[in-house]
């Protein structure tokens, strides 16, 4: 794809407003890809086994096609595949006939049909459909569009949970509905019996009457309190059902913020270590890449030395004047000899328990709250990375070492692959 297509396009998920504007969102994805191709989501009813409903977009709408097609019409074998809800399944040959039973529009001249299954809750709850020119050579559209894909899964789990929440809304407020008519209009046949009971007998008689018409609306004013009740309990379960699923909507949509952020970090490292062969800006670019996510003030990238047991040097970012680049230091010594050594993340969190520590005597990095991380890749240490001195929040915390791990893991690759520890040796000033 495209650079900062995925980046755009998470933008559009979080911003569509319903699932209208997010199958739009990823038929505009699609075009970025292939132009002639098209997309369609297909909603599928679990307790039926019936597919309802289609969504194709066409510009900036969605056209719906209501239809009524058994699931289990589809061979076993492409079914399974398909209702594990896993990578896209090609129909091959039979991608015409799949698609006019889909009710898929065929293309000018013939196409492939890829079907991928959406699970929610372990239940098949829809299809997504990728018609595409038939080609003999190059990478298929659905490999380029699966990540796509995948970002619009975690917001179509968001719109069904929207939907059963309005559901169960609604469900509520009719069970309140008809409970009070039913009580208003029992009320009102009580009332017209004990006007009838009075006037249709002596005192006595109406007198004995009306005690039973009492009696008999007591009886019932208890039941329908007690129907009330017990409404009210199912009213109480269901708003903390509604309150648990908003929460884990904000989990799900978190979620969905790091991936997109976690995408759009790795283009940015693969689209600079491809666009230069500058040893020197690939490494102040990874810095600078670091530094930004974890909006560090301070850091420093240290890379192998030529010589055994010794790390140079290779990118800095607010260090003291006097420390120049190129300036070695030993395995074992300092924060990152330290975590060379030891090829484990270090976190301190609280600069008072930092000050016990004696490794905050390294002129690379200043007192509080910091972090280093060992650039290992296939066993072999390629470098240490640190960051100190946090803009917003001032501390680093537990959940920033998992994210470290994976920028760790990122960086080394790129360095690793541009042979920066071997080029920035040779040229950098005092090696």
């Amino acid at each position: 794809m495209p650079p900062r297509t995925l980046d755009s396009f998470a933008f559009a998920l979080n911003a569509a407003h319903d699932l209208a504007a997010a199958v739009v969102a990823l038929g505009e994805g699609l075009a970025e890809i292939e132009r002639l191709a098209t997309v369609a989501l297909v909603r599928h009813d679990a307790r039926t086994g019936l597919l309802r409903e289609i969504l194709s977009p066409i510009g900036a709408r969605v056209e719906r096609t209501q239809i009524e097609v058994a699931f289990a019409h589809m061979p076993k074998t492409l079914a399974a595949r398909i209702a594990a809800a896993g990578d896209f399944v090609d129909a091959g040959d039979q991608s015409a006939e799949y698609a006019a039973l889909l009710g898929v529009k065929p293309l000018a001249e013939g196409g492939q049909l890829a079907i991928k299954g959406v699970q929610h809750d372990g239940e098949l709850c829809a299809l997504v459909l990728c018609h595409e020119p038939r080609r003999i050579f190059g990478t298929r559209v659905t490999e380029r569009f699966a990540p796509a894909v995948a970002m619009f899964e975690l917001a179509f789990a968001k719109f069904l949970e929207h939907e059963a929440r309005e559901e169960a809304v609604r469900a509520l407020e009719e069970v309140t509905r008809r409970t009070h008519a039913e009580y208003v209009a029992k009320l009102a046949k009580l009332e017209e019996e004990l006007v009838q009971a009075r006037g249709a007998r002596s005192r006595q008689s109406g007198t004995v009457a009306a005690e039973r018409v009492q009696a008999r609306a007591a009886e019932e004013s208890r039941r329908l309190q007690q129907r009330i009740r017990a409404l009210e309990q199912q009213v109480i379960a269901g708003t903390a059902q509604l309150e648990q699923a908003h929460v884990e909507l904000h989990r799900r949509s978190e979620s969905l913020r790091q991936r997109s952020r976690t995408l759009y970090l790795l283009e940015r490292v693969l689209t600079l270590s491809a666009s230069t062969e500058d040893a020197k800006a690939i490494a102040d670019g990874l810095l600078s890449l670091v530094g930004d996510d974890l909006q560090a003030q301070r850091c420093s990238l240290f890379l192998r030395a030529p010589e055994p047991g010794a790390l140079y040097l290779a990118a800095a970012r607010g260090l003291a004047p006097h420390i120049k680049e190129g300036q070695r230091i030993r395995v074992g010594e300092g924060v990152a000899g330290h975590v060379a050594a030891t090829r484990e993340p270090l976190l301190v969190v609280d600069p008072d328990d930092a000050q016990s520590r004696p490794l905050l005597g390294d002129e690379y990095l200043t007192t509080g709250s910091f972090m280093s991380f060992p650039l290992v890749l296939r066993g072999e240490l390629v470098g240490v990375m640190n960051v100190t001195n946090r803009a917003q929040r001032g501390l680093f915390v537990e959940e920033d070492v998992e994210r470290v791990r994976l920028l760790g893991y990122v960086c080394a690759l790129a360095a690793a692959e541009a042979r920066l520890h071997e080029k920035l040796a040779t040229t950098l000033a005092g090696v």
